[in-house]
């Protein structure tokens, strides 16, 4: 897996007012991890740090992360969890792993399908893909940018489980063998005189006109007042 470089600086500005300003200067705050060490807190250049972030789009990068301040070289790390702005998306703190690439790790890959399903294709049918992503322990260096599956011969009524699947030696899937990852099968039909198939707009204005008809009948007509004759 290629590896991408970039660079950090020691963070010691704390509290809310302080990594505000940073980040209207234009920098992230982060931490890094490192089993059995201190957490480091960083600061990150935020245009670096988005780039890379969006180049990925979604796949696991390994990072060769130089903090300035220390003397040792680069420390290999992985993105753990980006935190982001709810509204406008902006990146707000960013934590990585270091890691050894003497060492397995477990992280989450997707999967793809590659091609058309003949079902699909030919017969009228509809593919579901219920699992999209899947946990798999490997080597850093080993770590798949995702999962290719072809789907293009599954017929009607066909499928395909992660016990299917072929893949290296090198990596380990850790999800149940029987989960299913591709089907395909004819659309649902509804029909016209299923009452299950009548619209919910339609259900509502029928109970609201039942209930108006019910109010109407609970009510008892009051006699009608004779009308005075004017005294002449």
């Amino acid at each position: 897996m290629e590896q991408i470089n970039l660079k950090a600086s020691v963070r010691d500005e704390r509290g809310k007012e302080k990594v505000k300003k940073m980040r209207s200067e234009g920098f992230v705050p982060g931490i890094v991890y490192h089993r059995g060490e201190e957490p480091v807190a960083i600061s990150l250049n935020n245009r670096e740090i988005s780039k890379i972030i969006h180049d990925a789009a979604g796949e696991n990068v390994l990072i060769n992360l130089t903090i300035e301040q220390e003397k040792k070289k680069a420390r290999l790390a992985i993105i753990k969890e980006i935190q982001y702005e709810p509204v406008k998306r902006h990146i707000l703190h960013v934590d990585f792993n270091e890691i050894s690439l003497k060492e397995k790790l477990t992280v989450e890959v997707e999967v793809v399908a590659k091609g058309e399903p003949i079902g699909v294709k030919q017969d009228g049918g509809v593919m579901d893909h219920p699992v999209r992503l899947l946990r798999v322990s490997c080597l850093p260096m080993d770590i798949p940018k995702h999962i290719d599956v072809d789907v293009s011969g599954l017929g009607l009524n066909q499928s395909i489980h992660i016990s299917d699947l072929v893949l290296s030696d090198k990596i380990q899937i850790l999800n149940d063998p029987s989960t299913l990852l591709f089907h395909v099968k004819l659309p649902v039909e509804v029909k016209a005189d299923d009452p299950l198939a009548v619209a919910p707009e339609l259900e509502v204005l029928r109970e609201k006109k039942e209930d108006e008809t019910k109010a109407g009948e609970g009510k008892k007509e009051e006699p009608k007042k004779e009308a005075k004759a004017e005294k002449k």
